[in-house]
């Protein structure tokens, strides 16, 4: 990974998981996915321009929680809303790379 994030980092992230994150807020009792959180909100944290067309609350969230932030520690010691965030995430993460292929498909019809 990049010390500046960019989209394939998060991509790699995820498919180390190897399955659709995106319904992951429907089984909150699963602790498979701790560690992606705790890996998601360390690269969200890092500056870069890819993080910064990210969505701000994904990237304060991170940052109040890996500060330690009282509220948001509390509200993400609930694995139900890591599960919610994550899966949010993924799905925006998997939007991008979606336009960027169809962008990038779109500039080599045009050459």
């Amino acid at each position: 990974m990049n010390d500046a994030p960019n989209l394939d980092d998060y991509v790699r992230l995820f498919e180390v998981y190897g399955e659709d994150i995106s319904s992951v807020y429907l089984n909150p009792n699963d602790t498979r996915y701790e560690f992606l959180f705790e890996q998601a909100a360390r690269l969200l944290v890092k500056p870069s321009p890819f993080n910064a067309s990210l969505p701000a609350p994904f990237r304060i969230a991170a940052q109040n929680y890996l500060r330690g932030d009282d509220k948001t520690v509390r509200h993400m010691s609930h694995p139900e809303n890591r599960h919610f965030m994550l899966s949010d995430l993924y799905d925006f993460i998997m939007l991008k790379k979606a336009r960027q292929a169809r962008t990038t498909h779109q500039g080599n019809l045009d050459e």
